[in-house]
């Protein structure tokens, strides 16, 4: 069978391949989805990307299958790691980070102001994939980040630094990394001005450094000559389907609940009556991953979130990649439920009452999410086992002081299990992506 187009997203858990045809006629269509467990510990990822494709080829009672472009997405290496240095916490510190990990980064340490050597040796300890320096406002503090800047210099490191920090001192920065023969990218301040955040440059040179240097996965420098586009973090491209959505529907929610984390990604401005009393600013598309939260690598860890809040005699039992029956797919759900409750409580903001010369007053900390009009579930443990939308239903049934979704906000699944397959889709074919996700998630669709 021949196919247009196969793009694979190879998991910490699973990896799926997507086969579609009709790209470039303009009638662009799902033919079929393969999957299989992630071989990372067998030592060579490709083994289960071939077990997903002839998986692929059962499910398309298919002999053989051939492909003209070919695609993937990957979070099989643990994810991006990444420590972010800057200057002050609530602001330049707060502003790199969002940009790390809107771009699919794994933030492993972050520190604000001056780097002692008890720091230095905890991120030789980490040994991350990139490093990120930022610090001052444009044409501001300098001494700090140039401090910073020596100190990493230094370590020698065999890491690309992104520097996203005052321009002001830009060519210093630059001498500084050249003279120690590490690899320097200078990009665009995160935080130019103050409550002016300014992530989108640093996000996409993240995106470009993973392509070129992050592919560590054992196997995984056989798949990229395979490639006709270049690699993307798996959470990055859920985030670009997310913003290719919200241009289209308007502000939502994306819960991607997977083997070893959860994220939450939120494209959604601010309401008017929380921007009012916002302390800080927050980005228009925000994503958090949640480390310890995920269905099979982490369950034991969430399962104890699940004894501690409902104390009803659960049982812990194994969790099994990819569940093969109603009970187990019922466990997961549980899991499920408990990952991605903690998981938005943790991405959302909330309001704070206190007490000042003027009397009790209001504020409001962190992402605003009450202005959301859709909640999207993906991730296998939402779009595979069956009941996600009821998952979700009670997750934003929770109340309090958090910045939740609204009661009327509409629950939507990835029916097709395809976000991340769009988001890399929609590089090249941004119409198309748009057209397959809508069709996913049951929305109607405009010729």
């Amino acid at each position: 069978m021949d196919l247009d187009l196969l793009i694979a997203e190879i998991g910490s858990t699973t990896t799926v391949v997507n086969g579609f045809t009709g790209i470039k006629k303009g009638t662009p269509r799902l033919k079929g989805q393969g999957l299989a467990p992630t071989t990372v510990l067998e030592g060579d990822v490709t083994v289960g990307l071939n077990n997903a494709i002839e998986n692929l080829k059962e499910v398309l009672g298919a002999d053989d299958l051939t492909w003209s472009e070919f695609m993937a997405t990957s979070s099989a290496a643990g994810g991006l790691k990444m420590t972010v240095h800057g200057l002050v916490k609530d602001m330049t510190v707060k502003a790199a980070r969002e940009a790390a990990l809107g771009a699919g980064a794994v933030i492993k340490m972050v520190t604000a102001g001056k780097l002692r050597e008890s720091k230095l040796n905890k991120i030789k300890e980490i040994n991350p994939n990139i490093i990120l320096l930022a610090g001052g406002v444009d044409y501001g503090e300098e001494e700090v980040i140039l401090h910073n800047a020596r100190l990493l210099a230094q370590m020698k490191l065999n890491v690309p630094i992104i520097y996203a920090g005052n321009k002001a001192i830009q060519d210093e920065v630059r001498d500084i990394f050249d003279n120690s023969q590490q690899d320097i990218l200078i990009t665009d301040n995160v935080y130019p001005e103050i409550d002016t955040l300014n992530i989108e440059p640093t996000r996409r040179l993240i995106q470009q450094v993973f392509a070129r240097h992050i592919i560590k996965a054992p196997g995984m420098e056989k798949i990229k000559p395979m490639l006709s586009s270049e690699m993307m973090p798996t959470p990055g491209a859920v985030m670009k389907s997310a913003r290719l959505l919200r241009e289209d529907i308007g502000n939502l929610v994306v819960i991607d609940i997977g083997g070893a984390t959860t994220d939450v990604h939120s494209v959604t401005e601010d309401t008017p009556g929380v921007k009012q009393v916002l302390i800080n600013p927050e980005p228009v598309a925000k994503r958090t991953v949640e480390g310890d939260l995920g269905v099979f690598i982490n369950a034991p860890h969430v399962f104890k979130l699940i004894e501690e809040t409902r104390k009803n005699g659960y049982e812990y039992k194994e969790v099994k990649a990819i569940p093969g029956n109603e009970k187990e797919r019922g466990f997961v759900r549980l899991l499920a439920e408990t990952a991605a409750l903690t998981a938005i409580k943790r991405h959302a903001g909330r309001l704070r009452d206190f007490f000042g010369p003027q009397g009790r007053q209001t504020v409001a900390e962190g992402k605003d999410l009450s202005g959301v009009r859709w909640v999207i579930g993906t991730g296998g443990a939402l779009t595979r086992l069956g009941r996600g939308d009821e998952v979700l239903t009670r997750v934003i049934e929770y109340r309090g002081s958090r910045l939740f979704p609204p009661e009327d906000a509409k629950i939507l699944i990835d029916r097709n299990y395809i976000m991340a397959a769009m988001g890399i889709l929609s590089e090249k074919y941004p119409d198309k992506a748009l057209r397959l996700l809508k069709e996913s998630l049951g929305l109607d669709i405009e010729d």
